[in-house]
């Protein structure tokens, strides 16, 4: 039994398949099914069920399972080990992003870069998405570090927050808007004000659109989402257009744009960088989380318990 048959096996299992499995593994279909094989007869039984349209584990694979991963994580923990006592970093480090993230005064990208510079042989993935899902491939372990809007005051079970962004949330609109018309930008609103209105918002699964739910429901009504936009400088530009009320943290520079602070002090635009705390890290994924919390302490506003 070889180490590479076990990396095999727990990789079509994850796939469902050997086609998807043989991608990304880099090598040929028949060749992995060769593999697969020699396992089986190695050990007396087949571990896969090639029968439906997906390969799934058999009785026996499924008991299997764990202990072929449990190897792996012990072979991959070695490796690290080895790295830490020795200096050297090399790997991959899966990072999420919050659109609009790579644009923010706290500089990711020089932070990331700086990172590159010393450390060449890691490579860096970064995607976009949502905030929950982006804390669900967390957990998941499919993501090291994420940069998420949160709705709570208290992190999630086995997550570590560093808060970087707080801001208020405001009420965007033209001047000639129904709710802005007639006040100044010190007039606050109250979360029942955005009731019957227009709004603009981000998605669902973001923290800003669970903050804004939350507050119109409790004033009893269910917010009228016009359109959603990933990322707040979109939300302004549509309100600019007369769209709507852009719901958005206070925008630092809102051309055509009037803005009503939202009277409640849950009203709050909030984004921090994410970690887990209960599962291993790599140390190139360690080393990455200690600059950027290093690096957006003078933004942030510190860690929250």
């Amino acid at each position: 039994m070889e180490l590479r048959q076990l990396r095999y096996f727990v990789t079509v299992v994850e796939e469902a398949g050997f086609t998807r499995a043989a991608e990304r593994l880099h090598l040929a279909q028949p060749g992995l099914s060769a593999q697969i094989r020699q396992l089986e007869r190695e050990l007396g039984q087949p571990l896969l069920d090639r029968t439906g349209r997906t390969v799934r584990p058999t009785e026996v694979g499924e008991a299997v399972l764990p202990f072929a991963r449990a190897a792996l994580a012990a072979v991959d923990g070695v490796r690290q080990t080895v790295e830490e006592f020795t200096g050297l970093l090399r790997g991959r480090v899966a990072v999420g992003l919050v659109p609009g993230t790579l644009a923010h005064p706290f500089d990711l990208a020089g932070m990331l870069a700086d990172f590159h510079d010393a450390h060449p042989q890691v490579e860096v993935t970064l995607t976009e998405d949502t905030s929950d899902r982006m804390l669900a491939a967390l957990r998941g372990g499919e993501l090291d570090l994420a940069v998420i809007g949160v709705a709570q005051q208290e992190p999630p079970p086995g997550v570590g927050l560093q808060v970087v962004v707080d801001e208020p949330l405001v009420a965007a609109a033209v001047p000639a808007h129904p709710l802005v018309a007639g006040h100044d930008g010190a007039t606050a609103v109250p979360p029942a004000a955005l009731r019957g209105h227009r709004l603009l918002s981000l998605p669902r699964g973001t923290g800003l659109r669970t903050v804004l739910d939350r507050l119109c429901a409790e004033a009893g009504f269910r917010p009228h989402i016009a359109f959603e936009a990933a990322a707040p400088d979109a939300l302004a530009r549509l309100a600019a257009r007369g769209l709507g009320v852009a719901v958005l943290p206070r925008p630092r520079t809102a051309p055509g744009l009037r803005t009503l602070r939202i009277a409640d002090p849950r009203a709050r635009g909030r984004v921090a960088l994410a970690w887990r705390t209960d599962g291993p890290m790599s140390p190139a994924a360690r080393e990455l989380l200690g600059r950027l919390r290093k690096g957006m302490t003078g933004a942030g506003l510190g860690t929250l318990p």
